[in-house]
């Protein structure tokens, strides 16, 4: 029985772990900018051209990076509404367990947090293979307030999104189609929660409301509910967020 193939799949894996885990405490040290296969050899006690056998460039490090940063937070916000929905919760409760997720991975991983949201890397520009894991995010939000409009549980908003449509195809694809009046607006306010998301932890995570508040993580779920409003959804407060 021929194992080489396995044993060097096996060897691959696990260079792959190991350069990947390097590169991740390297973004808390040095930044995106500051990575390089000589870096992480440096940092590891790989050779250069062990880490470059598998990621040959720099950018090709960076989209592996992205790539499970994606997935990673993505996989945590869809366990976070499974249980949520085995639990009965409603839509409102959903989004308030899913944000929370989101934030419980953003603060456990800071660097890779910085990459996925924080400044561009100059020189770098994400291929087309990211678009899938970076949809994971969006693809929660929207599933949840898809539940939450089919049953019942929007309230109609006071206005609507003037003009024509602001939308791409792909943004009405993800949240499976544009919703009849009032609520034919909702995926223009859903981006406007998600955005609203993003920059509430860019400031929570690089201490930007530290000096504004007393508790961060219950100031996390009000302007959680907060945003909800604007599509119309009632977020549960009052239950301790201990993140």
């Amino acid at each position: 029985m021929d194992v080489s193939g396995t044993r060097s799949a096996d060897a691959n894996s696990g260079a792959r772990a190991a350069i990947t885990t390097t590169a991740r405490q390297l973004l808390v040290k040095l930044g995106a900018g500051g990575l390089s296969p000589a870096a992480v050899a440096h940092e590891s006690g790989l050779s250069v051209s062990e880490v470059e056998a598998v990621f040959p460039h720099r950018d090709d490090l960076l989209t592996a990076l992205l790539i499970d940063a994606y997935n990673d937070s993505g996989a945590a916000m869809e366990e976070a509404d499974l249980a949520a929905r085995d639990a009965g919760a409603s839509a409102g409760a959903r989004l308030l367990a899913v944000t929370r997720a989101l934030r419980r991975w953003s603060f456990a991983n800071p660097g890779e947090f910085t990459l996925v949201y924080g400044s561009p890397v100059p020189g770098y520009h994400a291929p087309q293979e990211t678009v899938p894991p970076a949809s994971r995010t969006p693809a929660v939000l929207a599933g949840i307030v898809r539940s939450a409009l089919e049953a019942g549980e929007l309230t109609a908003p006071r206005r609507a999104v003037p003009g024509p449509p602001l939308l791409l195809p792909e943004a009405v694809q993800l949240f499976g189609g544009v919703p009849e009046a009032p609520f034919s607006d909702v995926i223009e306010r859903g981006i406007v929660l998600w955005s609203g998301l993003i920059g509430l932890l860019v400031f929570q995570v690089f201490s930007r409301t530290h000096d504004s508040v007393r508790d961060e993580a219950a100031f996390f779920d009000y302007a959680v509910a907060v945003a909800a409003e604007g599509i119309g959804l009632v977020v549960p407060l009052g239950q301790k967020n201990t993140d």
